[in-house]
């Protein structure tokens, strides 16, 4: 990937938010830049972005909290 294809700060190409989905689910991810993470809400996982790549293994993610739960864009 170029410069152009991600921030130079490490944030992800949001073209690419529109292929990666959960590799346990299969469902959508929603990115949250401020934590540089993709979230999983239906396996209730966290995947690391590092230098604005993915890192989707499960072995990699992280749990979600249950005790926070961020707002839900509509």
């Amino acid at each position: 990937m170029s410069d152009r294809d991600h921030g130079s700060d490490g944030e992800i190409d949001p073209r690419l938010l529109e292929f990666l989905v959960c590799p346990l689910t299969k469902l959508r991810l929603e990115y949250d830049a401020a934590a540089q993470e993709l979230i999983s809400r239906a396996a209730n996982l966290a995947f690391p972005i590092k230098n604005g790549v993915p890192i989707m293994t499960l072995d990699a993610a992280r749990q979600l909290d249950d005790t926070v739960t961020p707002p839900r864009r509509p």
